[in-house]
């Protein structure tokens, strides 16, 4: 059976927050700033200090026989999962995912005049 790798983003939108949920997010937004995203397996949330939405981005293991429904379903649960861990609740989740074996790697030409 082989194996591919999805690389998914979700984006969401956080629940209305109260103001301990607020206070603790903020206090930890330089730890989810864009900058510190990486595509894992683990995935990884990021937010502004806006605290409107979040981008949740991971890699999800899959069979040949995975339908992108199958792929996205495993990235929003990560997501949840993630989310819930920094102490928010979602809504609105919308993903797209791109399989690694699709992405073409254009080297660049080097030319000395």
């Amino acid at each position: 059976m082989a194996r591919k790798t999805y690389q998914v983003i979700v984006r969401g939108r956080f629940a209305p927050l109260d103001d301990e949920q607020r206070a603790a997010l903020l206090a930890k937004a330089d730890e989810h700033d864009v900058f510190r995203a990486k595509f894992t397996e683990e995935g990884t949330v990021t937010y502004e200090r806006s605290l409107l939405a979040f981008t949740f981005r991971c890699l999800v293991p899959a069979t040949e026989e995975d339908g992108e429904a199958v792929v996205i379903g495993k990235a929003e649960a990560l997501a949840a999962a993630a989310v819930s861990g920094i102490g928010a609740d979602y809504r609105d989740l919308r993903s797209v995912s791109t399989d690694l074996d699709d992405i073409k790697i254009r080297r660049r030409e080097h030319r000395h005049a």
